[in-house]
C-alpha cells in the first residue's frame, strides 16, 4: 500500500491549520462504496448494491434487460461534452426516477437490502470502524454522499457492524416502503451523478444546519468525480483524500493532480486515522 502526498508544502500547511483550528470546525465528507469499503474483495471488483441486488435473484427476471436498456439511452447523455450540464441533470433525475420505478415494480424489498448487507458482497476498510467510533467520541459529522441506486441499503451497512451512530448523516436516494416492507415509492429528493455535491445540503437543513460552521473539511473518494462534492459549500481548509483502488499506472498522475493525498492498492484507513486524531 503506498500514499502519495501530491504537495507535501501544501499539504502541511492545510493540514496545521485544521488541526490548530480543532474538532469543533471540522466535518468529513465521503463517499461509501469503494470509499469507505474495499474496492475489491478476493481480486474482483467490489459490487454496487444495484448488482447486487441484480445478481442475487432479487428482483423480478426483466430487471436486467429493462435497467441496462436505460442505461444505453441515458448514459451516453451523462458523458457527451456537447449536452449542456442544466440538460444533463435533467437526463440524470429522469433517469434516477424511471430506473426507481423499475426497482419498485420489480418487486424491491427492505427484506432484499438486508440480505445483500449480511451477504458480505461489500467489506469495511481495516480501520474504518475505529475511524466511526472516532468521530461519534469526539462528535464530528460524518455526512455520507452518496448517488446509489439503493441508497437506503448503506445505513443497514452500519447497522450491521453496530456503528450506525447520531453524529452519522446519510444524504441518499430512498425509497417509502409499505407495512410489508416493499418499495411503494421514492422520495422527492434524487441524488444523481451530476448533484452529488454539498450544494444539495442546503435542501437539508436538518444536515446543512450541522455543518454550515464547519469550515475545514476531509473529503474521502474513490473517482476524480467524488471532488465535485466540495461544490457550493464555503469552506475555509480542504483537504482531499483519492483511494485509487486500480488502474494505478494509468490514473495515478491524475489523480495526483486533483487529490491532495492518494492512497493506492485498495489501502487501509490508517492513514485518515492518524490525520484526524491529530486534530485537538
Amino acid at each position: 500500500m503506498t500514499t502519495i502526498i501530491s504537495n507535501p508544502e501544501s499539504f502541511e500547511k492545510v493540514r496545521s491549520q485544521i488541526e490548530k483550528e480543532g474538532k469543533n470546525k471540522i466535518h468529513i465528507l465521503a463517499d461509501f462504496d469503494r470509499t469507505l469499503t474495499y474496492g475489491q474483495i478476493a481480486g474482483k471488483k467490489t459490487p454496487s448494491i444495484i448488482s447486487l441486488l441484480r445478481d442475487g435473484n432479487h428482483l423480478t427476471k426483466d430487471y436486467a434487460e429493462k435497467a441496462n436498456a436505460l442505461f444505453e439511452k441515458y448514459h451516453p447523455i451523462e458523458i457527451d461534452p456537447e449536452i449542456s450540464l442544466e440538460e444533463k441533470k435533467e437526463a440524470m433525475v429522469e433517469w434516477w426516477k424511471v430506473h426507481n420505478e423499475l426497482l419498485i415494480k420489480s418487486g424491491l424489498s427492505r427484506k432484499d437490502l438486508k440480505s445483500i448487507v449480511k451477504s458480505r458482497g461489500v467489506k469495511f476498510r481495516e480501520g474504518v470502524l475505529e475511524f466511526l467510533d472516532y468521530l461519534n467520541e469526539n462528535s464530528i459529522p460524518l455526512v455520507i454522499l452518496s448517488a446509489s441506486g439503493a441508497g437506503d441499503a448503506i445505513p443497514m451497512f452500519f447497522e450491521e457492524v453496530g456503528k450506525n451512530y447520531s453524529n452519522i448523516f446519510y444524504v441518499i436516494n430512498e425509497f417509502n416502503w409499505n407495512e410489508n416492507g416493499k418499495a411503494i415509492s421514492q422520495k422527492d429528493k434524487v441524488i444523481h451523478a451530476m448533484n452529488k455535491d454539498e450544494t444539495i445540503m442546503k435542501e437539508i437543513p436538518e444536515v446543512y444546519n450541522k455543518i454550515k460552521n464547519r469550515k475545514n473539511v476531509i473529503l474521502l473518494g474513490d473517482s476524480l468525480g467524488d471532488i465535485e462534492m466540495i461544490k457550493g459549500f464555503e469552506f475555509d481548509n480542504l483537504i482531499k483524500i483519492g483511494f485509487l483502488n486500480s488502474n494505478i499506472d494509468k490514473l495515478e498522475k491524475i489523480y495526483k493532480e486533483n487529490f491532495d493525498v492518494v492512497l493506492e492498492d485498495d489501502c487501509d484507513f490508517n492513514f485518515v486515522n492518524e490525520l484526524i486524531r491529530k486534530v485537538d
